[in-house]
């Protein structure tokens, strides 16, 4: 039996049970970095898991609950999913259309916290279930869920959490919590997430805040974190640091050839973002390049001084700045961190303090694995189209655990787009991409399912 036809009209019919549940799921503000409504979607989640006899539990860790659960066929493959339930803050709340914590349907979109980011892509999955189970009379694998309530704070307690409870998380694949299509509409099949370590510059020159006039003969702490920052990378966005890049991975010959093969999208990009030219003159296949395969190093805020109305002629007694490093295989947090202590040492600036966090290391599935395969196969059957592959989504996660200890192969399938505005006001989801997220999504149980797969 071909099960398109049949699993696309039962999704049809099944539409408005799941767009309750999503509006559910988004109604709770689950927002990790302001801890609230955290225990509540916690319980949501689970509850909607329970729905579909699955056995549930909410595993308390020194964060926020990790929500896990198990069911469906007794032999067989398995087919594990990672999600999480924790969403961004919605400021600034005056640039939303909608409310946030609501789903407002409008001209063929879904708003809403979360919709994209990613409780849309939790309803994908439960959809998927239902209409699997409806069209093929049972359950013909086995399920198993990881749903964090950290993944939007760094997902701090989730490595330790999937390192203990590895021997019930084995599965022979895993759907990564997000997905979707990329500017024309072709599915995109994900291998990977950068890793990430966000760091802290803070100088300190008087010890109070002093006439601007004895900028003179003191200097200045904004300046230092200014000269320090531009020490870091050059305008070409290559970092400077010694060393930074010799941990680096060197591309196979497959990688190469999935790079060389996705589709240009640098005026696209550009366009998007209100931008001249993408960074360094990126273009074609450069561009794929440096956001998939290569680190990257990010300024997100300097704070220091006086901006406010009208003057104030000051000479600061702090300044700081928070930056973000991006990270491939097979760089790591700590060494990288290492490396930007020395360098700033060496470059005059030890009175600067580098403070960091954890940080997350990346992961990546191999191209010719035969779970991606299988999920580019069942891309293919839902869009109609023939799919991107990309080596590496540019944003982070915690894909290296999943690799480190489940040993399971993982790739992405989805209902996001580039519009959807993740982590940002109005985010949202377009119903079709809702309805191809969910048939992509049992597409791959299908053929997960069927024996003498390749």
């Amino acid at each position: 039996m071909d099960p398109l036809g049949p699993l696309k009209q039962t999704l049809s019919g099944m539409r408005e049970r799941h767009l309750e549940e999503l509006a559910r799921l988004v109604r709770i503000p689950s927002v990790s970095a302001q801890g609230t409504g955290i225990r509540e979607a916690a319980e949501a989640t689970a509850s909607l898991l329970e729905a579909r006899g699955m056995a549930v539990q909410i595993h308390e860790t020194a964060g926020n609950p990790v929500v896990t659960a198990s069911c469906g066929a007794a032999e067989g493959p398995t087919l594990l999913f990672y999600e999480h339930y924790d969403v961004q803050p919605p400021d600034p709340l005056e640039l939303w259309t909608a409310p946030p914590f609501d789903v407002t349907e409008r001209d063929g979109r879904l708003y809403g916290r979360g919709t994209a980011d990613t409780k849309g892509h939790l309803v994908c999955r439960l959809a998927a279930i239902d209409a699997v189970r409806e069209v093929f009379g049972g359950d013909p694998v086995a399920y198993k869920f990881v749903v964090e309530g950290e993944e939007e704070v760094g997902s701090p307690n989730l490595a330790s959490f999937l390192e203990e409870h590895a021997a019930d998380l084995t599965a022979d694949g895993c759907l990564w919590e997000f997905g979707g299509v990329d500017f024309d509409g072709r599915p995109v099949i994900w291998l990977g997430l950068k890793g990430i370590v966000c760091l802290e510059l803070e100088a300190k020159v008087p010890d109070f805040d002093a006439h601007s006039s004895l900028g003179a003969v003191i200097d200045n702490p904004l300046y230092r974190i200014a000269a320090a920052i531009a020490s870091l990378r050059d305008v070409d966005g290559r970092v400077t640091v010694d060393g930074f890049y010799d941990d680096v991975d060197k591309l196979s010959d497959s990688d190469l050839q999935v790079i060389a093969a996705a589709p240009d999208h640098t005026e696209r990009i550009a366009a998007t973002y209100g931008v001249q030219r993408l960074l360094g003159g990126s273009s074609g296949a450069q561009t794929a390049r440096r956001l998939e395969a290569e680190p990257c190093l990010n300024v997100n805020g300097i704070t220091g001084g006086y901006g406010g109305p009208g003057t104030k002629t000051v000479l600061p007694s702090r300044a700081s700045a928070k930056l973000d490093i991006r990270l491939v295989p097979s760089q790591s947090p700590e060494r990288v961190v290492t490396l930007v202590r020395e360098h700033l040492a060496r470059k005059g600036f030890s009175d600067v303090a580098v403070s960091a966090d954890s940080g997350e290391q990346p992961g990546r599935t191999p191209v010719d694995d035969p779970f991606v395969q299988l999920v580019i196969g069942a891309a293919r059957q839902a869009y109609g189209l023939e799919p991107v592959v990309a080596l590496s989504s540019p944003g982070s996660g915690p894909a290296h655990p999943f690799r480190e200890f489940l040993k399971v192969p993982f790739a992405s399938a989805g209902c996001g787009y580039p519009g959807s505005r993740a982590h940002s006001p109005d985010e949202h989801i377009r119903v079709s991409d809702f309805e191809s997220g969910k048939l992509h999504t049992a597409l791959v149980i299908a053929a997960l399912a069927r024996p003498g797969r390749e």
